[in-house]
Parts: structure tokens; sequence; C-alpha cells
């Protein structure tokens, strides 16, 4: 019994070690010190764990469209705050603002703050990152 019970709690161990490994930090990727605004149009919406993508495409300095990947939280955390799979459509033109990338070229952001322009909808930017 006391060796099934060591196995168990080892077991455990590891696959919670597992977990907490591959998991990454986000100041490790994006510059958290820096913040972007990207104004542009959603074409599509990635709602999943273990985090959501937002693509939109926006024109850069010289009028070219560019496509952005914003990273966002996952489908858990999101529907907690009033985010569902159907909240952002293609079309919609949206501002987010966000940390940049730390790769040089890159287009890709964690979001900070969404806001839908046609109908006022937001998100971020406020403790809990909870919907206006």
């Amino acid at each position: 019994m006391t060796r099934r019970l060591l196995l168990l709690v080892l077991m455990a161990g590891l696959v919670s070690g597992v977990n907490t490994f591959a998991h990454h930090s986000m100041n490790a990727q994006y510059d958290i010190g820096k913040q972007i605004k990207v104004e542009g149009t959603i074409v599509q919406f990635q709602f999943r764990n273990p985090h959501s993508f937002v693509q939109v495409e926006a024109p850069d300095d010289t009028g070219q469209l560019v496509r952005w990947s914003v990273e966002w939280s996952g489908s858990a955390a999101l529907t907690d705050q009033g985010v569902t799979r159907t909240t952002l459509k293609y079309g919609d033109k949206v501002v987010i603002t966000g940390a940049p990338s730390r790769t040089s070229g890159d287009h890709k952001l964690i979001m900070r703050s969404l806001h839908r322009t046609s109908d006022g909808f937001g998100w971020g930017a406020k403790p809990g990152e909870v919907v206006d």
C-alpha cells in the first residue's frame, strides 16, 4: 500500500512539473514595457486554449496591409469575462493595443485592450480585463 501511494505521489509530481515547465513567460516573447496600437480589420478569431488569437490586417507606415497576430487569454478565461466564440467576426473593425514582439520584424502583439468601432464593444485595460 505504501509503495502504491509513493508511486502515485511521484507520478503526480511529474505531471504537474511538465505543465509548469511547458508554460512560457510573456516577458520572454513580448516587450511588456512598450505599447503599440493597431487599427484594422479582423480576418480570423481563434477562440481556444491555452491562448486565443486575433488575426488583424492593418496598414503599415507605407500603406501596405500587414497581418498582425495578437495573442489573447484562453477561451475559459475569456468566457468568464463575457467574450465568446461569436463575439468577434471576420470584417469587424478594431483598435487593439498591446505589447510588441521582442523579435524585430514580427507582427505580433500580446493583447492589452480591444475596441470594436462599430458598436463600442471593448475589452481590457481594467483590473480583471473585463468587457465594457
